[in-house]
């Protein structure tokens, strides 16, 4: 039995002419968070696409759980135990955190139609219990998400997610505009699901992120992944390294790395 949770290889998507992921080959491990970085355009948004459903691949297979897949639909890979928090995060702005939560999952006392009634006090139940699950601090579970802090908001997104995923989370910049404080709030809730042995892709463009919370992390550069290493094997420089000049750390040269400061 292997341990690895999503295996992709040679993963392409063109667009007519323009090749947006040129066969990209990941691994990631149960209990596991790999970060991808890249500047914009190098393909990171267009291969989170392709293994949730989004959008279908040109070529190449994605093996899930040991089993090659072909999600047909974002449905379709939802079911199988792969979550996305995107950067929108999706959100219902007028409706409160138990409603955002089961948002398209909701429970019914009766479902007849246009005549069913929703299981409000189980559905307020399970929230409590998610939030608590992952430490996520929300006084007021009636609050309509607009009266949320940008952290909040963040966390109850990480939080439906979680609450759901039975065995990979994708995150698209989870803290992307987010103070300090929102942001530790935000990188506790990542570190407590990989105590709970959840698989994470973290796509980011926040160096300080990405050695935080990854164990290692992958470079795209123009559709291509340019390598993936240890983050306790390399420095924040090389990493910038393999982003800016798009080499490997053995075959970026000083004088290289000095030109990027």
């Amino acid at each position: 039995m292997t341990d690895i949770i999503l295996k992709t290889e040679g993963l392409t998507k063109h667009y007519g002419g323009i090749h947006a992921l040129e066969n990209a080959s990941f691994e990631l491990r149960t209990g596991e968070h790999v970060a991808i970085m890249g500047d914009n355009g190098a393909g990171k948004s267009t291969f989170v696409r392709q293994i949730t459903a989004v959008e279908q691949p040109t070529s190449g297979k994605i093996i899930f759980n040991g089993v090659e897949v072909s999600f047909k639909s974002p449905i379709e890979a939802r079911e199988a135990g792969i979550e996305t928090v995107f950067q929108n995060l999706a959100l219902a702005d007028d409706l409160d955190v138990p409603s955002n939560l089961f948002l398209g999952r909701e429970k019914f006392l009766l479902k007849l139609g246009p005549f069913s009634i929703l299981d409000f006090r189980s559905m307020r139940d399970a929230t409590r219990k998610a939030l608590e699950k992952t430490a996520v601090k929300i006084p007021n579970l009636s609050n309509t998400i607009r009266h949320m802090s940008g952290g909040q908001r963040q966390c109850v997104a990480i939080a439906r997610t979680a609450t759901f995923a039975s065995k990979l989370i994708i995150m698209d910049e989870p803290t992307a505009a987010l103070g300090v404080q929102e942001t530790k709030m935000v990188a506790e809730l990542i570190q407590q699901l990989k105590r709970e042995g959840l698989g994470i892709f973290l796509i980011s463009h926040d160096l300080h992120d990405v050695f935080d919370l990854s164990d290692r992390v992958s470079v795209m550069k123009n559709g291509k992944l340019v390598g993936t290493c240890n983050t306790s094997d390399v420095t924040k420089d090389e990493v910038l390294g393999m982003i800016i000049l798009g080499k490997l750390p053995g075959e970026q040269s000083r004088q290289e790395l000095e030109s990027m400061h």
